[in-house]
């Protein structure tokens, strides 16, 4: 049957009436920035700059809206040709975490105040000026994910669509070609910075920027590394996670001083020797399973009680491979502690003794609190951002996170990275570590640069190891070797983008 061009017309009108009643109850997305000018005075000079705070919204060739990203952008002032100035996107990991540790602990020209050795201060908490900060050699931007911060997706039922390895990349990655775009920085030297789970993010994205939007970047940080899961995650038949992680159980023991009188002298000749250990000896036994001799078993199991100072009972039963939340319960089990896994220097009481569980990491809520009070107030008091949603600091909405392109494997976005190299063969890489990080042992990092880099490959990134924790910064010996090792890195690609 064919409509009368009256009743089209009503027809029309009535479809377009209920846009507008869509579109009254659905708030249009706009960008909503605040900019503000700022001066810290160091010992003995002035750091001036220009900070964009706010949010940016990501939309399809259509205009549509996908996604509304919070970011915090430092320009520094009076620095000259902006095209030679570098600039460099920051991200943390969780999944689920915004930027406030990067942001508030390290790369910023504030930083949260803790003791020296990074440990909490009666709360609130307060910002302190961060004469470490990277903004003296570089632009920042830290980047909120969504469901992190302030970002937050278009319509909340699309939300568990950006909470997949893929869909982040592209997000994030998307987000960075429009900052690039909207603030003219094409012709900058482009740097990112990831941790944790953010260095996932981040070697996902020196390809995929390359990819999509023939956008090279100049260098990779990784802070805290996760590369490759199968050196992370422990299972039946996997047994590499244990080796990997033995050096920072026996760092661990060694700061509690539960190691015999020998090991304790020496924090690196201890390492060295249980490295070797590690890496000969245990993986070798491991590696036989059940057919290892009584012989052999029994010298492992002497070394690992050495090395760990746990129980010989305790490691016998467990088969000679210590779970992560067993070792953080029972080092300290006299003494009714439990010792941090971000930051396994920090400790707090034991809430139930009979469990393994972890049911709380103390190095974690040691700085949450102090990190949530003063960004909360920066944002607004300082910044100038009007925003009355929560800031997710570390949300668990995010979860279940999808990992289904690793079905049936373990994820691993080192080869993504090694790519990126291949493509792009003045990308260099800076890998930082710690000592008592049992999150992303420092071994691990070490394993899956050495099974993926080599000759001038290797050459081309510096790796550094750090007496601190998973946020090493958090220690201000650690804040400021970091950010002096960093800095000579950023000029020395200053230097080579002049050659």
């Amino acid at each position: 049957m064919t409509e009368k061009p009256q009743e089209r017309r009503q027809t029309d009108e009535s479809r377009n009436a209920e846009k507008r009643d869509g579109e009254a109850e659905t708030p249009k997305l706009e960008d909503v920035l605040s900019e503000t000018e700022h001066a810290i005075s160091f010992a003995e000079r002035t750091l001036e700059f220009t900070v964009t705070a706010g949010t940016m919204v990501l939309r399809e060739e259509n205009s549509k809206p996908k996604a509304s990203i919070f970011f915090v952008a430092y320009a520094r002032r009076n620095a000259g040709d902006v095209s030679q100035r570098p600039v460099t996107f920051i991200f943390n990991g969780g999944p689920g975490s915004s930027a406030v540790w990067l942001h508030l602990g390290f790369f910023g020209p504030w930083r949260v105040e803790l003791t020296d050795e990074g440990f909490p201060l009666p709360p609130p908490g307060r910002l302190i000026p961060n004469p470490a900060t990277l903004l003296w050699d570089t632009d920042l931007v830290l980047i909120d994910p969504v469901t992190t911060g302030y970002s937050r997706a278009a319509k909340e039922e699309d939300a568990k669509s950006f909470y997949e390895v893929k869909k982040d990349i592209e997000t994030v990655g998307d987000f960075i070609r429009l900052y690039v775009t909207r603030y003219q920085r094409w012709a900058s030297p482009k740097y990112i910075a990831g941790e944790s789970y953010g260095t996932t993010r981040a070697a996902g994205l020196a390809g995929y920027l390359h990819g999509r939007h023939s956008l090279y970047v100049n260098g990779v940080i990784l802070i805290s590394v996760a590369l490759d899961f199968h050196t992370l995650i422990p299972d039946p038949g996997n047994d590499l996670p244990y080796v990997l992680m033995m050096p920072t159980l026996a760092a661990t023991a060694f700061y509690h001083r539960r190691l015999q009188q020998r090991l304790q002298r020496s924090l690196s000749a201890t390492l060295a020797e249980v490295e070797d250990f590690a890496l000969g000896e245990y993986v070798l036994g491991l590696l036989k399973g059940h057919r290892m001799s009584t012989v052999e078993s029994k010298r492992i199991g002497r070394k690992l009680v050495a090395y760990t100072g746990l129980p010989d009972r305790f490691v016998h039963n467990l088969d000679y491979r210590i779970p992560v939340e067993c070792f953080t319960r029972e080092l300290l089990r006299s003494e009714r502690r439990v010792v941090g896994r971000l930051d396994s220097r920090v400790t707090g009481p034991e809430s139930e003794a009979w469990s393994y569980e972890m049911t709380y990491d103390p190095s974690l809520a040691a700085i949450t609190g102090p990190y949530a009070a003063t960004l909360n107030h920066y944002v607004r008091s300082v910044l100038k951002v009007e925003q009355d949603l929560p800031y997710e600091l570390l949300t668990s909405r995010v979860h279940p996170w999808d990992y289904s392109q690793a079905t049936n494997k373990y994820l691993n976005v080192a080869q993504d990275l090694l790519e990126a190299m291949n493509h792009n063969e003045h990308l260099r890489i800076f890998v930082a570590a710690a000592y008592f990080d049992i999150a992303t042992p420092y071994l691990a990092a070490k394993y899956t640069l050495d099974h993926l880099l080599h000759g001038s490959q290797a050459d081309r990134v510096t790796y550094r190891c750090y007496e601190g924790g998973h946020m090493m910064y958090t220690r201000v010996p650690c804040l400021h070797e970091l950010s002096s090792d960093l800095r000579a890195y950023l000029r020395a690609g200053a230097a080579a983008e002049t050659v």
